[in-house]
């Protein structure tokens, strides 16, 4: 799958990809309930992405958003437009609905933005058994290379667009490398969500008038610590995964959050940070898993 390239010395774009709300390639046009949308690949566009960086940035470090300059981290991104990609519905000059790209953190090292995620993610690492490597592979001293791997998409974004855009990302480190630009990783942190069903506060302040929510309410307590994943994807890297493990963000949503976040259930949502350290030997492999659990998103 090649994605549309900036540049006029590029190969003619491909013709767009057909996919329905679901990911799955529609194969009827009879069909009065399914919605087709293009869906196409882009370079990241530093005139006209950054808003739409910004956003979601915001939404994946969702509560802890504010402790990080994201409009310096999205211009940090966007300074590196041949690398990484954005899913985009309506050509090249739209938001992007989705984005994928990877950041040295050696070489940013000394970018303050850079600097107080690291501080952030190896504070964060410490409570993780698996992860507590991170502070050596991060440290001064180390001479390993990794790549912080920043990808966040809105909710109805198929997951069929997901593997290419992993897929042309190698491919793009590769040309780099060719070029004597440092993205050869010893390893790769990927940042990521997941989420826990809690009981709806706004059922619990109900329990007196309507007692049959009382029941339901204390049965959804007891799957509290479930796990559950916003992208199906992070259960195939796990497996791939040096170490992994979930933490709880620093800023602790208002009381109440959970139910704002609850879609057509009865159970409110809590979201919680992912991170995942992945060797970097180890990366095509699980690239190529996850390819085959989603499907590559091609025609």
């Amino acid at each position: 799958m090649a994605k549309r390239k900036a540049g006029g010395d590029m190969a003619p774009p491909p013709p767009k990809t057909k996919m329905d709300i679901d990911g799955e390639d529609s194969g009827s046009d009879d069909d009065a309930s399914i919605l087709n949308v293009d869906f196409e690949w882009f370079d990241p566009q530093p005139a006209v992405d950054f808003h739409g960086f910004k956003t979601l940035l915001r939404q994946l470090f969702d509560a802890d958003n504010q402790l990080f300059d994201l409009s310096a981290l999205a211009d940090l991104i966007l300074s590196q437009p041949t690398l990484g990609s954005t899913v985009k519905c309506d050509g090249n000059e739209s938001d992007p609905y989705a984005f994928l790209t990877v950041l040295n953190l050696h070489q940013h090292r000394d970018v303050p933005v850079i600097k107080e995620l690291t501080r952030y993610l190896v504070e964060k690492a410490t409570s993780i058994d698996s992860m507590r490597t991170l502070q050596g592979l991060l440290g001064s001293d180390s001479k390993s290379q990794v790549g912080l791997i920043l990808t966040e998409r809105f909710i109805n974004i198929p997951h069929a667009t997901i593997p290419p855009m992993y897929n042309m990302l190698q491919e793009e480190m590769q040309w780099a490398n060719d070029d004597g630009e440092p993205y050869q990783f010893t390893h790769y942190l990927v940042i990521s969500k997941t989420y826990r069903e809690v009981a709806s506060q706004l059922d619990m302040e109900v329990e007196e008038e309507r007692p049959q929510k009382k029941a339901k309410a204390k049965k959804g307590a007891a799957a509290v610590e479930e796990t559950f994943y916003f992208h199906p994807e992070d259960e195939v890297l796990q497996k791939h995964a040096l170490g992994f493990g979930g933490f709880d963000y620093t800023k602790q949503s208002e009381e109440g959050a959970s139910d704002s976040k609850r879609a057509f259930q009865e159970m409110g949502v809590k979201p919680q940070a992912l991170m995942m350290l992945i060797e970097g030997k180890k990366f095509e492999g699980a690239v190529k898993a996850l390819g085959e659990y989603l499907g590559t998103g091609e025609d």
